[in-house]
């Protein structure tokens, strides 16, 4: 079930009937959870009320109450309609201020709904403990939709089982106790749109001691090294924590039915556990299984445990004891992976194979003991998938889970869990949240963005997570495009020269640090042309751009797109993933084809040509946009290269088609131990095998002052000053600063989508400092009014922070319900303030906004990006305590008709050129041309002499130059000179680099 944390589309209705009914009325009699005639409302947390939730924007369901002639109970019904491709539902949550409802007097829920013979089966959770509904035990049953009309639909309570793989972490005590319920919620079938109506629910029957008790066990799988016996703790727990008032016992034993052999691997065991009556809620006791210790090398082999419980519910699942594999080479450290990679792949069977090559999304995998049952590879947390609560050891926890599960396999694979960390660990909260792509892409400095992919590696690690979906390597074309802020910027150089964060999150280049406890496998995304996709040639959904065609010659894509992706497979990059992109090479006679299915460039561009022996791991259900059926899908793709597909809910369907296809001789097995056996040897180089479960030795950094302070620092350096005239910036300690804007003070909108939740939010979601709170901790006499209604007279300058609220893919594309102008509220806080006072504008975004004749009446204008949590480091440049030095990493449009407008343009006149970005606290070299002329002679010297950073400190000198002369009079002869410059600097030509500065200067 999806949380209100992710995409809460329609609010939910409000103050649910109090159950007070139930505790003073019989328990025979039902009690109204539910009427459905306008006593909740459409609210959500921490309101009582009833809302949707779905895996993307399309996917909430819509609800209605509407009166009908037939409603079993009263004159309305809750009806809605739906058409699901992930999930989706709808939840009613308790009012979170209030004290939870006590269900334990009763046998079960019941409702009525209105069949429609779909046949689909749709999933009821119930919520039991924890402090709310969105922080509680979820509890799982569901009922099958094969019957038409209304009928009523009664679950006993002891029905219900225990969701191990969703939230809270570990459970609050995994017990369902009844007397702290939160609500209950609802997930519809996926695939089939239509619709439902629903009536009446209500609890029924009276409760007995099995439904008040719960025998559980410590856990399902239990480890143990040959020879050592087993203990497993096994617990009984009551409603309410009340003492047992009849007997329990548990009669065990250990079966033959797992792979190990009685007698010879383990000695069988047999026996009851009686929990007397009168016996304390929480009691334990302790059953043992002795494992044999032989000499010979072993898979793992399992021991299932029979457990039989009278007098309360069972454990969901009857625990195993697992011998662990032992004594075979891959197994043994100090060979080299290459030797234990081809050890462990002779072992293989097709479906363990295919198991490693399968990703799920974590909330997908319902039944925990699928891990095992399908051999499963790899997890993940797509963008806000997160435990409740969301904390690093929660996480920690969450993942030693999973992998607990996967031990109970007979080679004892680890899973590689991975996540999008794109700017920080960004999906934590409280995590050190960085700059995006575009804001570091600013900051030109290659050593900075090292340091910023080593912290969110040393945070994302140290939360049990060994892989991260970053960096993203694309060149981005096109500020229409809704991910432009996950790139470093238009340039193929500059990208090339920001790649260094490789080296944070992985370190060394061959791998040998990635076993490190604050290193993670990185992966170069999204291969190859996602930046050049043409506006309007999106198909899915409304986007407009995102996941179009890219249509290029083969000049153009080797040098635009390509070019990052060598420099990634050089720096040892671990991963590559695909694009969603087609590609359209001009010429090829193939025209657009999904880069999914493109074996000419994965396998003959990336891996034979570029030397990537990495894997190749596919984007969220990427697959499924290849034409064709489901099987075409699973042969094309991993034909073409790819070697993990991320499933996220077809993992089933994924690993029963891929082994049908080679058993057809559809894909060769060679192709497969291929696939398999790059992936393990990055599960060897990240050291999954010697230590599966999270170190969280590191935890304690997470969020740390030393970890902000990098995060500050390119916060400040990714500033770029477009404007200032009369030198309005820095400002000074004395001065009084009317502060104003929608961005001002919202960190939601600072730290932009991909912020603890897929799109992000606004508000305040997640701790870090707001521009504004910056601003105060410098110490300045600031005054805050977000639309600039307070009076503004009486002030020294003006501080207008606005622009853009959070989105993430297609979701922001320009025309998808978005566009690159300033909102109304926004322009009349500028237009107000720079009226009334000395102003400078901050705008705070993924992408340029148009600033249009506005400009004439900005004294000083400013592209924050999106900075982060840090807005400290905002601050810094704006008092003075840093120098602004950061440069647009993209070409500030002055209409959106440029688009798409880009460095190296035949027709290049922008408002600001790329690679503009005045600098404060510099003293700008004397002399004009004069001084151009010997600063290009020097450039040349440096040049010759491979002095990189010479070379680089005598461009900006002249920069520095050529923009004072310029001053605001930036023409097309002057700006596309000063763009192509900045190119020329990265690639290392600085002669030439100042020679086009020399144009620049000759033309303003």
């Amino acid at each position: 079930m999806r949380r209100t944390a992710l995409l809460a589309t329609a609010a939910l209705l409000t103050t649910l009937l109090p159950l007070a009914t139930a505790a003073t009325a019989s328990a025979d009699d039902p009690a109204p959870v539910d009427r459905f005639e306008g006593e909740v409302p459409f609210a959500s947390q921490p309101a009582e009320g009833l809302f949707t939730w779905g895996s993307d924007s399309d996917d909430p369901p819509a609800l209605a109450l509407t009166a009908r002639d037939d409603a079993p109970e009263g004159a309305k019904v809750l009806s809605g309609t739906y058409d699901i491709s992930g999930y989706g539902g709808f939840t009613h949550d308790y009012a979170a201020d209030r004290p939870a409802h006590d269900w334990s007097a009763h046998k079960g829920i019941r409702f009525w709904w209105d069949g429609r013979g779909s046949g689909k089966k749709i999933a009821l959770e119930i919520k039991d403990g924890g402090a709310h509904g969105e922080a509680s035990e979820l509890w799982t049953t569901s009922f099958t939709d094969d019957f038409t009309g209304w009928k009523q639909v009664e679950i006993p309570f002891a029905d219900f089982t225990y969701r191990t793989d969703y939230q809270p972490v570990g459970g609050i005590d995994q017990v369902l106790g009844l007397t702290r319920m939160w609500g209950y919620a609802l997930t519809l079938p996926v695939g089939l749109k239509g619709e439902f109506a629903m009536d009446d629910v209500e609890l029924y029957g009276r409760a007995d001691q099995s439904l008040r008790a719960s025998v559980t066990t410590d856990s399902a799988v239990l480890p143990v090294k040959e020879g050592n016996a087993a203990s497993v703790r096994v617990t009984v727990a009551t409603t309410g924590s009340a003492p047992i008032d009849e007997p329990v016992t548990v009669a065990y034993e250990t079966t033959a039915a797992g792979t190990a052999t009685p007698g010879r691997d383990y000695t069988p065991v047999t026996g009851t556990i009686t929990f007397p009556a009168g016996t304390a809620s929480g009691t334990s006791r302790t059953l043992r299984v002795r494992t044999l210790k032989d000499k010979s090398a072993e898979s793992a082999e399992t021991i299932p445990l029979k457990l039989t419980v009278t007098g309360a519910k069972p454990p969901a699942e009857n625990p195993q004891v697992v011998v662990d594999a032992h004594g075979l080479p891959y197994l043994n450290a100090k060979l080299p992976v290459r030797k234990r990679v081809a050890d462990l792949v002779s072992r293989l069977s097709l479906a363990e194979k295919a198991g490693q090559m399968t990703q799920a999304e974590r909330g997908a995998v319902t039944a925990p003991g699928d891990i095992a049952a399908y051999d499963l590879g790899s997890l993940l947390s797509g963008g806000g998938s997160t435990p409740t609560p969301n904390t690093a050891e929660a996480w920690a926890k969450m993942i030693d889970a999973f992998q607990l599960r996967a031990q109970a396999t007979r080679f004892q694979i680890p899973l590689i869990y991975g996540v999008d960390a794109v700017h920080g660990h960004n999906n934590l909260v409280g995590a050190t949240v960085m700059p995006h792509n575009i804001g570091i892409g600013a900051t030109r400095d290659p050593r900075l963005a090292q340091r910023t992919g080593a912290v969110t590696a040393a945070e994302v690690r140290s939360t049990g997570i060994p892989w991260d979906f970053a960096p993203c390597l694309c060149v981005t074309r096109d500020e229409r495009w809704g991910r432009s802020y996950e790139s470093f910027g238009e340039d193929p150089a500059l990208v090339e020269s920001m790649e260094t964060v490789v080296q944070g999150l992985q370190g060394a280049r061959d791998g040998s640090d990635l076993k490190d406890d604050d290193k993670v496998l990185a992966t170069a995304k999204h291969f190859v042309g996602d930046g050049g996709t043409g506006y309007g040639t999106s198909t899915t959904g409304t986007y407009t751009i995102d996941q179009g065609v890219t249509k290029v010659t083969r000049q153009q894509l080797e040098a635009v797109h390509l070019a990052p992706y060598q420099q990634a497979v050089d720096r040892g990059v671990g991963s590559v993933m695909p694009s969603y992109s087609s590609l359209d090479v001009i010429g090829d006679g193939r025209g657009p084809v999904k880069m999914h299915a493109r074996a000419d460039m994965i396998n003959g561009v990336l891996k034979d040509r570029m030397g990537f022996d990495g894997f190749v791991i596919s984007d969220w259900a990427g697959i499924d946009q290849i034409p064709g059926d489901y099987a075409s899908d699973v042969r094309t793709s991993v034909n073409a290269g790819l070697d993990m597909i991320m499933v996220p809910y077809a993992y089933k369907d994924f690993h029963t088609t891929l082994v049908d296809e080679v058993e057809a001789g559809r894909i060769s097995e060679r192709r497969i131990d291929d696939a398999v056996s790059r992936i393990l040897t990055q599960k060897f180089r990240l050291g999954l095998f010697e230590r599966p479960y999270a170190d969280t030795s590191g935890a304690a950094a997470i969020g740390s002052t030393a970890h902000r302070a990098v995060a500050r620092q390119a916060a400040a350096e990714s500033q770029v000053l477009l404007k200032n005239a009369g030198g309005v910036l820095p400002l000074r300690k004395s001065q009084k600063v009317y502060v104003a804007g929608s961005n001002a003070d919202d960190i939601g909108n600072q730290t932009g989508g991909w912020t603890v939740t897929w799109q992000g939010s606004s508000g305040d979601i997640t701790p870090g400092t707001t521009v504004l709170e910056g601003l105060r901790n410098a110490g300045g006499d600031v005054t805050y009014s977000k639309d600039a209604s307070a009076a503004t007279q009486g002030y020294d300058v003006g501080v207008v922070v606005v622009g853009e609220t959070p989105y993430a893919e297609g979701v922001g594309d320009v025309g998808n319900g978005n566009d690159l102008e300033l909102s109304a509220a926004d322009r009349a806080a500028v237009d107000r303030v720079c009226a009334a006072m000395r102003c400078a504008v901050l705008i705070v975004s993924g992408r340029p906004q148009l600033i249009g004749d506005r400009l004439g009446g900005i004294d000083a204008l400013v592209a924050s990006w999106l900075p982060g949590t840090e807005g400290d480091g905002v601050a810094d440049v704006l008092y003075g305590k840093r120098p602004f030095t950061g440069r647009l990493p993209v070409t500030w449009p002055r209409s959106e008709a440029q688009l798409p407008i880009n460095v190296g343009d035949a027709a290049y006149d922008p408002q600001f050129p790329y690679g503009w970005g005045l600098t404060t606290l510099t003293k700008v070299p004397a002399g004009g041309e004069k001084t151009l002329k010997v600063l290009g002679a020097a450039a040349a010297a440096a040049e010759r002499a491979g002095a990189r950073e010479a070379g680089g400190a005598l461009v900006t000198r002249a920069r520095l130059i050529v923009q004072r002369r310029v001053g605001g009079a930036l023409t097309a002869a002057v700006s596309k000179p000063f763009a192509d410059a900045d190119h020329l600097l990265l690639t290392g030509r600085y002669a030439a680099a100042v020679q086009k500065l020399r144009e620049a200067y000759r033309a303003a």
